[in-house]
């Protein structure tokens, strides 16, 4: 991924360097439980850890022993060999590359599921708190994009939290099922390597045993892993979107703040943005495309092909990287967005009083008014509102068929604003367990 769209501790689980100590664990754990089991001398696996446990391995020397060797893996023992010296010999008994790259692939993914697990933590806390500051702050719910009834903008924010709580216990169940461990040897049968070796592996380094392995983990746990990516990427867009929309200039309910010096158009002076929230959109298409290819990984030929590596060597990087700095940036916009309650309420406004029409056409029905002729009297006065033409309560007032069925006081009390909001603190109780 490319460094504007990158943040550290990210990328560094990715770095080669990362990925050889991985290595290097796997190899030395299985020289452990071998020498545990008798197969090779215990000082031998000794020495591997004092010889090669500390040290920095040269990635430069590493590819260029692949570029004669054709391989990862046989580039990275030869390289190994070159510090353990004759122990060497013992390091990889019984192995196959898969058991390396996939258990360290288990390990990556594990360690970004949990810096983005915690990305999760950090954007609920911010959507948390900004929802309880605007719990009661009335704004006008849309459906079409058309005005609607009235919500309130910590609701819309109460949604969100309850969509990301839902997206965090799904990176869990994602994180645990990708975290397995794979030491089976060829075609994953241990024909030359004991299963408790497998056993102690994944003890050490913290993953369960994959229970059938073939010589390469199952791919419908990785396709699972970032489908679930996918997922939370759609949810970051969908927030994002809502706030595309709040900023638009006809509408002004909320924008991202816009700091001391910051340019909105190389053009137009006057221009403010929702260049971060736009940004995120298109951060989240990226992670979406790559959830298929990991899925078509799925369908490897018998024990093993190598068709799904290319893909995971870049979708592994790119996917957590990208999800990684959209979870953050989102977290930064919510934190630090600006909200406009009182162009909220002008909104609210705006179509003089037909956000209370269905209220009526209840009201009607309850006064014995069929349905269908509740609702005649109700858009036939609601029509020239909506083309300017007068106010909904005065119209409604002036309409005999109205007025026959409810008193001027009744009316009135159905443009009430607090009616709509009477169940703001169960929805929050719902979603935050207080309110």
């Amino acid at each position: 991924m490319i460094p504007r769209y990158s943040r550290p501790e990210m990328v560094s689980i990715w770095e080669p360097q990362t990925r050889f100590k991985i290595w290097f664990e796997i190899e030395a754990h299985a020289c452990d439980a071998l020498a545990d089991i008798g197969v090779i001398p215990k000082a031998s696996a000794k020495a591997i850890w004092d010889k090669a446990g500390n040290v920095t391995f040269d990635v430069d020397r590493i590819d260029e022993i692949e570029r004669v060797t054709k391989h990862d893996v046989i580039a990275f023992l030869t390289h190994l060999a070159e510090f353990i010296g004759a122990d060497s010999r013992f390091v990889h008994q019984g192995m196959t590359s898969s058991d390396v790259l996939d258990t360290c692939l288990s390990v990556q993914l594990k360690r970004a599921a949990d810096l983005l697990i915690a990305d999760v933590d950090s954007l609920l806390g911010a959507i948390e708190r900004r929802a309880f500051e605007f719990k009661m702050t009335p704004v006008i719910g849309r459906s079409h994009g058309i005005h609607a009834e009235p919500v309130t903008f910590g609701l819309k924010l109460a949604q969100a939290y309850a969509e990301f709580t839902r997206a965090r216990a799904r990176l869990v169940v994602a994180r645990d099922e990708v975290a397995t461990c794979a030491i089976s040897g060829a075609v994953g049968t241990f024909a030359n390597i004991d299963p408790r070796v497998e056993e102690h592996v994944a003890k050490m380094l913290g993953l369960a045993v994959e229970p059938v392995s073939t010589q390469v983990i199952p791919r419908d746990r990785h396709a699972m892993f970032f489908s679930t990516l996918a997922v939370v990427a759609s949810s970051i867009e969908r927030l994002a979107t809502e706030i595309r929309h709040m900023q638009r200039t006809e509408v002004l309910e909320a924008e991202e703040f816009f700091s001391a010096g910051q340019k909105g158009s190389s053009a137009m002076p006057h221009k403010r943005n929702p260049v971060l929230t736009e940004n995120l959109t298109g951060l989240a298409r990226l992670v979406r495309g790559m959830a298929l290819p990991a899925m078509e990984n799925v369908a490897l030929w018998h024990e093993r092909d190598i068709s799904h590596s290319s893909v995971e060597r870049m979708i592994g990087p790119d996917a957590t990287i990208t999800l990684d700095f959209a979870l953050a940036r989102l977290t930064g916009v919510i934190d630090k967005l600006v909200v406009y309650p009182e162009n909220m309420k002008k909104n609210l406004d705006r179509l003089g009083g037909l956000i209370h029409s269905q209220r009526v056409l209840l009201a009607l029905t309850q006064k014995g008014v069929s349905r269908e002729d509740a609702y005649s009297f109700v858009q036939r006065n609601a029509m020239p509102v909506w083309r300017g033409e007068g106010d909904f309560f005065e119209l409604l007032s002036k309409d005999p068929d109205v007025s026959k069925a409810l008193s001027s006081a009744e009316l009135k009390e159905l443009f009430d604003l607090g009616y709509h909001l009477k169940h703001v603190d169960t929805i929050f109780q719902r979603v935050f367990g207080r309110s």
